[in-house]
């Protein structure tokens, strides 16, 4: 993986195989340990404890078309390579929290990446999806929260996990051109007002 978004990509793919319907991604810093963790949480179908011993295998799957990995040893690879930590837990029906911290400082610690274009690519995708994204640093905390820009768009907010019926739900549509590229834009400014400063490859 050549930067962080690329796992979040990956990660968060794999929760919407999993039949998740609400995921959150939180990536903060932690000044006081140098750490940058980053926590991705869906209500997806989760894991029993067999499967969960073997999440960090690459070859293990819960599908049973083709054999591939979960995308969660490489996340756990690239966390522990730079003086990082690792950790998942899931449960069956309930859903699966996956954490990872990286060493700020570190010389193999990857680039945050373009978060904006990831979670953008993330929701035109699955529309229905609720999605969270949460940055916090030492400047303050950032939140897109989907099921907020809906409830601003058609005046209705929907409970986090919930499925939207019919093609109208919406006055605008969260896919619509001019909603998109706004969103992107926020995110963006998010990315730089939180973690400007603090990291080295976000601009102030």
């Amino acid at each position: 993986m050549r930067d962080l978004s690329l796992h979040i990509l990956d990660i968060v793919q794999n929760s919407i195989k999993a039949n998740s319907t609400f995921i959150k991604v939180h990536i903060s810093e932690k000044p006081d340990d140098d750490k940058l963790a980053l926590e991705i949480e869906d209500n997806g179908d989760g894991m029993d404890s067999d499967l969960l011993k073997r999440a960090d295998d690459p070859f293990t799957t819960s599908r049973t078309t083709r054999r591939v990995g979960l995308g969660i040893p490489m996340l756990k690879e690239s966390a522990l390579k730079c003086e990082g930590e690792f950790n998942i837990y899931s449960e069956k029906d309930i859903g699966t929290k996956v954490f990872a911290a990286f060493s700020i400082n570190h010389i193999d610690r990857l680039p945050i990446g373009d978060i904006g274009d990831t979670m953008i690519a993330l929701i035109t995708a699955n529309p229905d999806m609720h999605f969270i994204l949460k940055l916090e640093s030492i400047n303050g905390i950032f939140i897109l929260d989907t099921a907020e820009v809906k409830k601003m768009l058609s005046g209705e907010m929907p409970e986090a996990g919930e499925k939207q019926e019919g093609e109208n739900q919406y006055c605008v549509d969260i896919n619509e051109f001019a909603v998109i590229q706004w969103l992107k834009e926020y995110i963006d400014e998010g990315i730089k007002n939180i973690f400007g400063g603090v990291l080295n490859e976000v601009d102030s």
